[in-house]
């Protein structure tokens, strides 16, 4: 059993809390139980799997997988767990996952989505966790937005992570180009547009735009849209919560396509 805080893997998943420190080792943290259920359930390979001697007892199938499906397996203790996990109170689970594995393609069909410069790992988790739920085709996510795999990103999700085909594009201006020129509808959401999101024809294979919490779409990425939609708000709110904006859309076109 780990029980040092001074040992040199508990000092290099501690390391994972930072993101330079996820990018720089190619591994990023999964913690609890249900991600790493989720994470076995699709072969997602795993570097390393710490649990201590209470979920071990608690969860014997769960760890017999995980071990067969990682490089290494430690028993540590309660002490090492608390700090190797960024929750405060950790269920008693933490692997390591391994980055950048060969992304799911996303196809230029059904429902998409493209993220442009959403911060809040809540947010994006929240809305990969709504797309997965509609059963939209992907989700693409600009450079300058919050790691995919940021810990509070994975557990917004509720294991949908692994559900949902994402990428990151390395310009997200050629990717929506890319989409228009494979025949999607490119729709924007912005408070100025005359067309309400329901007034769309869903029925098109569709590239939703959102943009920043604060800033929303920069004005190159709207430009690009063949439509421009609102929701309507009440007078005096400003604006929706980008996660709520989505889910509205997602839904709205999930409920004309099964219509």
């Amino acid at each position: 059993m780990l029980t040092s805080l001074q040992n040199s893997l508990v000092k290099q998943i501690r390391k994972l809390h930072a993101a330079k420190e996820r990018h720089k080792q190619q591994l990023f943290l999964l913690e609890g139980t249900h991600l790493l259920e989720e994470a076995c359930a699709v072969n997602y390979p795993l570097a390393v799997v710490c649990c201590t001697q209470q979920w071990q007892i608690s969860h014997p199938m769960l760890w017999e997988e995980a071990c067969q499906k990682s490089d290494r397996t430690e028993i540590v203790s309660e002490e090492v767990m608390t700090a190797i996990a960024t929750t405060v109170q950790p269920d008693g689970v933490v692997a390591l996952a391994k980055r950048n594995i060969s992304p799911t393609p996303i196809p230029f069909t059904g429902v998409v989505l493209a993220l442009e410069t959403v911060q809040d790992p809540g947010n994006l988790g929240t809305i990969i966790r709504t797309a997965a739920a509609a059963g939209a085709s992907g989700l693409w996510l600009s450079g300058d937005s919050v790691d995919l795999d940021n810990p509070k990103v994975l557990r917004a999700t509720a294991g949908q992570w692994f559900r949902l085909p994402m990428t990151v594009s390395p310009d997200l201006k050629a990717t929506v180009m890319q989409a228009k020129q494979a025949g999607m509808q490119v729709i924007a959401t912005l408070p100025s547009a005359n067309l309400t999101y329901w007034e769309v024809d869903w029925h098109q294979p569709s590239l939703i735009l959102l943009g920043n919490e604060g800033a929303g779409l920069s004005p190159e990425l709207a430009a690009m849209a063949d439509t421009s939609v609102k929701i309507p708000l009440n007078p005096g709110v400003e604006s929706l919560n980008v996660a709520i904006a989505a889910a509205l859309m997602l839904y709205e076109a999930r409920r004309q396509r099964r219509g």
